[in-house]
């Protein structure tokens, strides 16, 4: 049987939100692909336990970096500290954030500010930061992180189904403008995937509560996604495979937008 032979021996890959679930599953996925990865998150001892997992498993080259991404000092940091390491970025994967929800009258202008900075501007601030060192490679792959919600919201989902559909905005304006440099910008929606944030909400059988919220959900599928199918997503976006594919939202939901 032939193997899908991805390309990404060597490359350098940047993951924001890397300490657990999604994040930290494309991580794992870039490492057995051969990639070397540089890893940040906010909770220093979950981020080392991570990497050291990672490592121990794959054998890859990795650089875990404690970085609050909402900081543009700690950003320019951890950027710098993985170009000193391999003289430059491939990859970006624009990944760190938090689900927050609520409805319009509810959410003051700290929340908007909190949730702009970290799903848009991070974002922004991290792209600003890479983009001249993918031009020195001859190109590169960046995908941000967002939600279906981002496309369609529904009812209090504020502010993130607004940061989201700015992060989809910022995907398409991004591939428009490096197309020319060879850098290819994508987004992937999120449904209901899943991961550390999910995690934390569970009591009692994790299985039962996946089922009986993707039922709740009326997810087609009748299942979350799980981490390592967004990582394999991630990984093909990212790969010589996809050389041809920019500027797109795919929905990663289980066909739950198809059932709006």
């Amino acid at each position: 049987m032939d193997v899908l032979e991805l390309g990404l021996a060597g490359k350098v890959a940047i993951v924001t939100g890397a300490s657990e679930g999604l994040g930290r599953a494309t991580a794992e996925r870039f490492a057995r692909s051969g990639a070397k990865v540089a890893m940040c998150a906010r909770r220093k001892e979950v981020l080392e336990r991570a990497a050291d997992l990672i490592r121990r498993a794959t054998g890859a080259d990795l650089l875990a970096v404690t970085c609050d991404v909402t900081r543009p000092d700690q950003i320019e940091a951890f950027v710098a500290a993985t170009v000193a390491r391999w003289g430059g970025v491939d990859i970006l994967v624009n990944n760190a954030g938090t689900s927050a929800a609520a409805g319009f009258e509810e959410v003051d202008d700290a929340t908007w500010q909190t949730d702009i900075d970290l799903k848009l501007m991070a974002a922004i601030r991290l792209c600003r930061l890479v983009i001249p060192h993918m031009k020195r490679r001859g190109g590169g792959r960046i995908v941000n992180v967002t939600t279906v919600g981002g496309k369609a919201p529904a009812a209090r989902a504020l502010p993130t189904s607004v940061t989201r559909a700015a992060g989809i905005n910022l995907t398409k304006s991004l591939a428009n403008e490096y197309a020319a440099d060879r850098i290819l910008v994508n987004t992937i929606c999120l449904g209901v995937v899943k991961s550390g944030q999910w995690e934390r909400r569970i009591k009692g059988d994790p299985e039962a509560f996946y089922r009986e919220m993707a039922e709740k959900r009326r997810v087609p599928l009748a299942r979350f996604g799980e981490a390592h199918e967004f990582a394999d997503l991630v990984a093909f976006l990212c790969s010589e495979r996809a050389a041809y594919i920019t500027g797109t939202a795919i929905n990663f939901d289980g066909g739950l937008s198809a059932s709006i």
